[in-house]
């Protein structure tokens, strides 16, 4: 991933799906899409640390479900009007179902995808179109194009971070305040 060009400071906390306390001395911004496997693996590898952070109020996870064009992520973009922003700690569980079962509708219409979400996992479409829309201006002006794209103060990275190095950003990002 190509950071340099990304424009941290053009990201805000507002969108997206807010877990754990608003006042935790650190925010943990994630873009990611559903669909895509590197989402996944980050969100799996990242899962007991941000936990455990998340719990203890340490920090505030921001999940930015960032719909993109590109045809292979199109199925990611249905399970995002799926998430209900005003249950972030449900939503977060939800998340790790949709992720855990990426495979099964992985390959699915996009008919099809909205169907699994409803019937498989439960989900009511929600009306997520303002925030998805601020999600993408806000991605498109800090130049964002990948996901997952995790921002924690000015370190920006993607899923190629071990829990230890995530834990680590965290505390040393704790240590500013």
């Amino acid at each position: 991933m190509d950071i340099s060009e990304i424009i941290a400071g053009n990201v805000g906390t507002e969108a997206g799906i807010h877990i754990g306390k608003s006042d935790a001395p650190v925010k943990v911004i994630s873009f990611v899409n559903v669909r895509c496997p590197f989402c996944r693996e980050w969100h799996e590898k990242s899962r007991d640390v941000i936990g455990r952070y998340i719990d203890a109020g340490r920090i505030e996870l921001i999940v930015k479900p960032f719909d993109k064009e590109k045809e292979s992520l199109q199925r990611g973009n249905v399970f995002h009007h799926y998430l209900d922003y005003a249950a972030p700690e449900q939503t977060l569980e939800i998340l790790d179902e949709i992720y855990a079962r990426q495979d099964l509708w992985g390959a699915l219409t996009l008919e099809e995808v909205g169907n699994f979400a409803q019937d498989e996992i439960g989900l009511s479409e929600q009306d997520n179109k303002e925030q998805a829309q601020k999600i993408i201006a806000e991605a498109n002006a800090a130049n964002i194009r990948l996901v997952p794209t995790v921002i924690i103060g000015e370190h920006i990275f993607d899923e190629h971070i071990s829990p230890e190095e995530l834990e680590k950003l965290i505390l040393e990002e704790a240590g500013k305040e």
